[in-house]
């Protein structure tokens, strides 16, 4: 998985699979919201998941259960540098001062985060 990028689609059903841990295509589209894509288009999208290695699957016959082969955790560590190394220089200090600039970071959580760095420092 390393670097692999999730295309938007990719991402809003790999946070389905995620959500439901186990799944077959019918499940993964009962939970999407109206209007449902067609069920081939779902599953073209969970086999291109399947071959970037982010879903495996078991199979039943012609039927397959898909389950996540990588956490949410993993993959939001992965976006979060992606992010960082391209719009910030790779710097947490430009990350946190865009948050409180565009007022995204309350006082309270920011004092939050500092007294939690400065246990973890200890």
């Amino acid at each position: 998985m390393k670097d692999k990028q999730l295309t938007k689609t990719e991402e809003e059903i790999m946070q389905l699979i995620w959500q439901l841990k186990k799944a077959f295509i019918k499940d993964i589209i009962a939970a999407m919201p109206e209007p449902r894509p067609p069920y081939n288009t779902v599953s073209s999208v969970v086999r291109i998941l399947v071959k970037k290695e982010f879903v495996g699957y078991k199979a039943y016959g012609k039927t397959h259960e898909y389950y996540p082969l990588i956490s949410k955790a993993q993959y939001r560590k992965v976006v979060v540098q992606k992010m960082l190394t391209n719009y910030f220089d790779g710097s947490y200090q430009q990350l946190m001062s865009f948050f409180v600039k565009e007022n995204q970071v309350k006082q309270d959580e920011l004092d939050d985060l500092l007294k939690e760095l400065d246990e973890e420092g200890k």
